[in-house]
């Protein structure tokens, strides 16, 4: 156990790097999205749109992924390089194109391989966990989400550089962390290999009660978290706009963002102490708070708006850690690799109906009100997850 022990604490960086570089693909588009808008064409709305040909994506291939229970059955440091290589190359392929159609199609692309990177990370990183596990997808989801933020500090360190410099150096990224997974981290000690095709692999993973509580509670949290996340830009923009102010819109993208990593790093510590389920609902709760006090967003001064968003960057998302947690830990022993997948492809397809329904409330409602639509996601996240128990 003390060898497992001492494997885990030397393998976890390793892990967390190659997440936080191949991650770095998934709002690529986005840190761009007022070049791309003048080179494709785009309409206004289209951050929306952006977004969700990405989540489109991941969920088509998380559903694959699942069914055919890929990270159960194969090496799922192979399967990480294999996506991370090939959403690099398409991520590099978008600077080659002028279709607006092809544009949101390749980001699609990137999205399905994105289904080989986030969940069989977590997967790999489950495999060399029997304890603690929580702590460690603590740091992994933070370097996801300091990834997620990453193109938005590229773009804002070379405003003076093309588009296409985020692609290059995301894609770069991509590349490195997927070597990196391949060729220093093994496959865990704790890891038990699927040995035949099960289709219903993904289906009977939902009849443990305590598995659907954690799952349905990470959908309530899915809810908000990537609409929130990709409309930050626009509400900066938006306070800019009202309040005739002049904050730099990718610097505190990056910022509000990337807070959410240090949040689901102390997460992780509390919940070796607390237990996943207290640190999931306590953040949940507040977040879900944070949604119902956003009409007051832009009518504050811009140290307590500010305040508010990384508070708001940081609750949203250190709940998704422990959601992991519980998952993996409530799934059976064969079948943690599609447990990850399927609870994130649906969870994924909440987020592409939470984002169309924001970009539609954008066209048709006073902003000051529409983020308060989020709050349906933690409300019935925190109904499904269920009070806060001594033991988990």
């Amino acid at each position: 156990m003390t060898s497992y022990s001492s494997e885990a604490k030397r393998i976890l960086p390793l892990i967390v790097f190659a997440q936080f570089a191949c991650t770095s693909l998934w709002f690529a588009g986005n840190a761009v999205l007022p070049e791309l808008q003048i080179a494709f064409d785009l309409l206004p709305t289209s951050v929306g749109h952006l977004t969700s040909s990405v989540q489109v994506g991941f969920i088509l291939g998380t559903l694959i992924f699942a069914i055919f229970t890929i990270s159960d059955r194969f090496s799922p440091s192979k399967v990480f390089l294999v996506c991370a290589l090939s959403g690099a190359v398409i991520n590099l392929s978008i600077t080659l194109v002028t279709s607006s159609t092809l544009l949101f199609f390749l980001r699609g692309c990137v999205g399905f391989f994105l289904a080989g990177i986030y969940p069989v990370g977590m997967k790999i990183s489950a495999d060399y966990h029997e304890k603690g596990l929580g702590k460690a997808l603590g740091y992994l989801v933070g370097a996801l989400v300091v990834g997620t933020a990453l193109p938005h500090w590229i773009r804002m360190m070379s405003t003076s550089l093309q588009w296409e410099v985020v692609m290059y150096t995301t894609s770069i990224l991509s590349i490195a962390g997927g070597c990196i997974v391949y060729f220093l981290v093994p496959d865990g000690p704790f890891r038990k290999k699927g040995s035949t095709l099960d289709l219903s692999a993904c289906f009977t993973v939902f009849k443990e009660k305590k598995f659907r509580a954690a799952a349905f509670g990470y959908f309530g949290h899915m809810w908000e978290l990537y609409t929130l996340w990709a409309f930050i830009p626009f509400i900066l923009a938006k306070y800019n706009e009202l309040n005739s102010q002049h904050l730099s819109v990718s610097l505190w993208s990056f910022l509000i963002i990337a807070s959410g990593g240090i949040a689901c790093v102390l997460g992780g510590y509390i919940s070796s102490k607390k237990g996943s389920h207290r640190i999931a609902f306590a953040a949940l709760f507040l977040s879900g708070i944070c949604c119902l006090l956003s009409p007051l967003l832009f009518h504050i001064p811009i140290p307590i708006f500010l305040v508010f968003l990384i508070i708001w960057g940081m609750a949203v998302v250190a709940d998704s850690p422990q959601f992991s947690t519980l998952i993996a830990n409530y799934a059976t022993v064969h079948s943690k690799g599609t447990a990850l997948t399927i609870v994130n492809s649906i969870g994924f397809a909440i987020t592409i109906l939470s984002l169309q329904t924001m970009t539609l409330l954008t066209e048709h409602f006073n902003p000051n009100i529409i983020f308060v639509s989020l709050a349906i996601g933690p409300v019935l996240g925190l109904v499904a997850l269920g009070r806060p128990v001594t033991t988990e």
